[in-house]
């Protein structure tokens, strides 16, 4: 058996951290320099829905908010509980090509598994990703835990799932990622005006880049219905993943429109995590799903 971390930007809902008896290290963002802890185990759906709305709001209010990594001693204090304890250990990490949560990792896996009493396996899978595709890897390792796989098992399928893992989103506000880099702040100006609409993807190499632009906000989630319903392979047997920043109906569009046109095996929705919600805006909407590969087509 093994224990199973993630860091609080895999984005599960408490419950299902429950479900499936997943760690979660948070992360800790400052909204008007006041501290707000990013996940909470004893949130109801209903409840992270609600603490969403209160967060993205502030946002749209003008609110200052910074975020931070989760250090390494909180890695190491965590990672040290569970291997005294006599657990293996698989960590699903944020891309570190866009945070230094992954570099964190492993600086306090090593010097864990550097301790002379130390017995246990320390394993760390990048999951080139966010949200809820780091979370769904930590999902789909509970159910290999279950069926009894060794934690090399587990973490050896897992990380040939990691560049098959897609992320597709779209966003409400260009300013955001504008801050980001990722547009010019006059691009983002002109797009506004226009009412442009951009598509993005994660990349293979765990980047954020753009696929392409759309008129308007419903085309905008209908070209991420079409862009899932086209590249899924064998939905039966997945889990979707959809997070959105304080656009739940928006969200239940898109899964009653996914369902009209395949069936998956389930779906996640929840509010989007505040770490990397922060740095895409409010009415962001982000889709997760297993396909032959990150490419867009």
């Amino acid at each position: 058996m093994f224990e199973i971390v993630v860091d609080s930007a895999a984005n599960i809902p408490a419950e299902l951290c429950k479900k499936y008896n997943i760690r979660v290290i948070s992360f800790v963002n400052y909204v008007n320099d006041e501290p707000l802890v990013c996940f909470d185990p004893k949130l109801t759906e209903e409840e992270e829905r609600a603490k969403g709305h209160d967060y993205y709001e502030a946002m749209r209010s003008g609110a200052e908010v910074k975020t931070g990594l989760v250090s390494t001693g909180e890695f190491e204090e965590a990672f040290r509980e569970i291997a005294e304890a006599g657990s293996d250990i698989i960590y699903f990490s944020l891309s570190k090509n866009i945070s230094g949560t992954y570099n964190s990792a492993r600086l306090a896996a090593e010097a864990v598994l550097a301790e002379p009493t130390c017995n246990v396996k320390i394993r760390l899978v990048d999951a080139l990703n966010a949200s809820l595709g780091q979370g769904l890897l930590a999902i789909y390792a509970s159910e290999m835990r279950e069926a009894g796989m060794s934690v090399d098992e587990a973490a050896d399928l897992l990380e040939s799932y990691v560049p098959k893992m897609n992320g597709i989103f779209t966003v409400g506000d260009l300013k955001y990622i504008s801050k980001t880099g990722r547009i010019t702040g006059t691009a983002a100006a002109i797009g506004s005006i226009l009412n442009i609409k951009p598509i993005l993807v994660g990349n293979k190499d765990g980047y954020i880049v753009s696929y392409k632009k759309c008129r308007g906000r419903k085309a905008a989630l209908n070209t991420l219905i079409d862009f899932m319903c086209e590249n899924i392979v064998e939905p039966e047997k997945q889990i979707v993943g959809i997070a959105h920043a304080d656009a739940y109906e928006e969200s239940r569009y898109i899964m009653e429109e996914v369902q009209k046109r395949i069936k998956v095996k389930d779906f996640i929705n929840t509010s989007y995590d505040y770490c990397t919600g922060s740095h895409v805006g409010p009415d962001t909407i982000a889709i997760f799903y297993m396909g032959s590969d990150r490419e867009p087509k």
